[in-house]
């Protein structure tokens, strides 16, 4: 049995060194090259035949075809009352408004997770501008 390497020489100056880069861009897998091979030329036909059981009233056919035509929305909006956020502690109010809000199943705890990364996000900004502010004025002294 061979001793692993481990010399400096062997082991050094090599950290970005390109492993295995894996399959090129555009490239397509197995199963959808061999897709396309059983459905050459015939996705006009397959694609005209959904369409006319979907309006002959065949339900599976007709929610595929309004699945490609109007895709499922992921987000939705929601309503949710949340006093105005001027100030930084503007925001403990607002995230308890959310957490009222589920507590009370207005919003869904996902949703709510939504939300509060927005408030997160927008206390930053208002922090953001409040340092700027201060920092005029200590220049200005």
């Amino acid at each position: 049995m061979t001793e692993p390497r481990n010399d400096r020489e062997y082991t050094r100056g090599k950290p970005f060194e390109a492993g295995n880069p894996g399959k090129p861009k555009g490239a397509r897998s197995r199963a959808t090259v061999a897709a396309e091979a059983l459905l050459n030329g015939e996705a006009e036909k397959l694609t005209r035949t959904a369409i006319d059981k979907a309006l002959e009233g065949d339900s599976v056919a007709l929610r595929l075809c309004l699945e490609r035509l109007v895709p499922p929305r992921k987000d939705s909006p929601i309503t949710i009352d949340l006093p105005p956020i001027t100030t930084a502690g503007d925001v403990v109010s607002a995230s308890a408004a959310v957490l009222t809000a589920v507590g009370a199943g207005e919003i869904s705890p996902d949703e709510a997770g939504r939300v509060m990364a927005l408030l997160t996000a927008h206390k930053n900004i208002v922090e953001t501008g409040d340092l700027e502010r201060r920092i005029a004025a200590l220049e200005v002294k």
